[in-house]
């Protein structure tokens, strides 16, 4: 078995992990060969943990970033003592880098290349782009084989391919591109706020987790110029709350799936009872909770902000238990639900990635001093942006779910092109042939917030597992 893995970042780094650790044999067909596809320097760190600024942190605690799927604790193991240095003494977590968390992953994928070829398996790394694939086919269509085409003209045979590409590129929803001050893509940050004076005036376009990167990162290098968050919405992210040791009993993935099988349909409805439940078990109030929830695109940012700093300690697990089924139960609830009940969520969307995507305490402290001191500003209702001298505009919005990223256009195509997948009309790209498989954001169907390294995780081990399968 020849097995082509498009793109060496995290979803790489998990699905290689997921076949190393897989129990033998690994393939019906015995080993083979494994070949990652990067172009980029930053090989199994993808975009998003490349070398960076240390104010750049991963925005989640440890228990969440394992690449392993269900070894929560396979990172921080990894991690070690270091974690003392990177304490968040608000939510009494480590919170690295994401330089180190990207040593993490270079480390899990050296080790899992090294298991790997311990069974037999050759795994090399192809430093070009792929820009095509097709299906050779036989007499017999179950021995056809694929091959991918690089950049560098080269052709390379493939058995089976997985899709591991990353996240879409940020949009330039104002048609800024080419305008003398534009930052379309902030990360690194080290290369980004290295041109901008500490005097200057910064427009941050967006009021998610990039925008609070790039505000943090502006703090940390002592910025004194006015920053403003230029935002259609003006939420800003939710704030981490200390985890607890309550663990779901009523919303899970295994009682939705058993929802599924004995009515054969999962309604909004049906997940808000589950979720009802939980926080009867507990003694709290479901309604002062959704009143929470539905306040937040209406309430002031900087008021907001700092009631959830306030929380951080509380008690409640309300938001602890959303934030954990948004990528828990999420994933396979989404694709159970009836369209309007779909539609009602996507009404809703700020909220929900705002819930499901929180920001750290400590960052959340500094964007609190900088919003009390008036040196950062947020403006909401946003519909238009046109630059002014000496004001430098910096992009902090996140590709939407599910998009196509623009290194991976030609290959995305190709495969529409020959029928080896198709497009899914709400996004991204729905493999058409069992040799091929997508992990990450690119896979069609999925919910619409981004995945997640949690969500990663599971779906290497799902298509580790599909991988080692013979098609049908």
């Amino acid at each position: 078995m020849d097995i082509a893995i498009v793109g060496g970042g995290a979803a790489a780094v998990g699905l290689l992990d997921a076949l190393a650790t897989a129990p033998d044999p690994v393939s019906p067909d015995g080993p083979g060969t494994i070949t990652v596809f990067e172009p980029s320097t930053n090989l199994w760190r993808g975009r998003p943990y490349g070398p960076d600024l240390d104010s750049v942190l991963v925005n989640a605690p440890p228990a969440i970033m394992s690449v392993r799927h269900h070894d929560m604790d396979h990172y921080a193991s990894w991690l070690g003592e270091r974690a003392t240095d990177h304490m968040d003494e608000l939510l009494d977590r480590p919170l690295v880098p994401r330089a180190l968390y990207g040593e993490y992953l270079t480390h899990t994928a050296e080790k899992a290349v090294a298991a790997l070829a311990e069974r037999g398996w050759s795994v090399h790394v192809v430093p070009a782009r792929v820009i095509g694939a097709a299906l050779v086919t036989g007499a017999d269509r179950t021995g056809a084989h694929l091959v991918l085409r690089t950049d560098d003209g080269q052709a390379h045979v493939a058995t089976r391919v997985a899709l591991c590409v990353g996240a879409g590129s940020p949009p330039d929803l104002y048609g800024l591109a080419g305008t003398p001050g534009f930052v379309a893509d902030p990360y690194p940050l080290a290369g980004t706020l290295d041109r901008i004076p500490a005097g200057s005036e910064v427009a941050v376009i967006g009021s998610g987790l990039t925008a609070v990167d790039v505000v943090v990162s502006l703090a940390a290098r002592g910025h004194r110029g006015p920053i403003t968050l230029l935002s259609r919405t003006g939420v800003l992210p939710y704030v981490w709350q200390r985890p607890v040791d309550r663990r779901p009993l009523h919303l899970t993935a295994e009682r939705v799936a058993a929802l599924h099988a004995a009515n054969g349909t999962v309604t909004l409805d049906d997940l808000v009872e589950l979720l009802r439940r939980e926080l009867a078990d507990s003694g709290e109030d479901f309604d002062a909770l959704a009143a929470e929830l539905l306040g937040t695109v209406t309430a002031d940012p900087a008021r907001r902000l700092r009631q959830q700093l306030a929380a951080v300690d509380d008690p409640r697990i309300g938001r602890r238990m959303l934030q954990e089924a948004a990528h828990t139960v999420g994933p396979c609830a989404w694709r159970l639900l009836p369209e309007p009940d779909r539609a009602r969520l996507r009404r809703h969307l700020r909220t929900v990635t705002a819930l499901a995507s929180p920001m750290v305490p400590v960052n959340a402290s500094v964007l609190m001093r900088l919003l009390d001191s008036g040196q950062l500003t947020v403006a909401s209702g946003v519909q238009r942006i046109e630059r002014v001298d000496g004001r430098y505009i910096i992009n902090a919005v996140n590709p939407p779910p599910q998009a196509i990223p623009a290194t991976a256009r030609h290959l995305v195509d190709s495969l529409v092109a020959t029928g080896l997948a198709t497009p899914h009309p709400a996004g991204g790209l729905v493999p058409a042939d069992p040799r091929v498989h997508v992990v990450g954001d690119l896979a069609g169907g999925g919910p619409f917030i981004t995945s997640g390294i949690p969500g990663i995780a599971a779906q290497s081990s799902r298509t580790a597992h599909a991988l080692c399968a013979r098609p049908s």
